[in-house]
């Protein structure tokens, strides 16, 4: 029963909480972006090229035999998921960016507090004695 207990501590704990939600939100993420590249970004870049769609771009390295396909190098396909990783790393390093900022609030120096009527009556009479 003690196991049940302790698995259940942990589970409940913020951080593994906290990384559950941000591993499900990284995915879905993860599509919006992948989209982005594939259905936004390559196609105007494709076009300034001459018409190539990035996923079509592969050298066959073996051609395709009976009962076997030919054996393709895809690098149009590499292309595309390396624009996918450089667009999520700027935006994850945007949002660490902003979190960080948001966690660093501006220090205000606070104006030193004016001394009380008491204090300043000991002021001057320190300064009596000393004359």
């Amino acid at each position: 029963m003690s196991i049940l207990k302790e698995f259940r501590e942990f589970a409940v704990k913020g951080n593994v909480v906290d990384m559950a939600v941000g591993v499900i939100i990284g995915g879905a993420f993860g599509k919006i972006v992948s989209s982005l590249v594939s259905d936004v970004v390559m196609p105007p870049i494709g076009w300034l090229i001459g018409g190539v769609d990035f996923k079509d771009l592969a050298i066959e390295i073996a051609p395709a035999k009976e009962g076997a396909e030919a054996v393709m190098l895809k690098y149009g396909a590499f292309i595309q998921n390396v624009f996918d990783f450089l667009i999520i790393a700027l935006a994850v390093f945007g949002m660490v960016k902003v979190i960080n900022s948001l966690k660093k609030a501006p220090v205000v120096e606070e104006a030193p507090a004016e001394p009380t009527a008491e204090e300043k009556l000991l002021t001057e009479i320190r300064d009596l004695l000393k004359k």
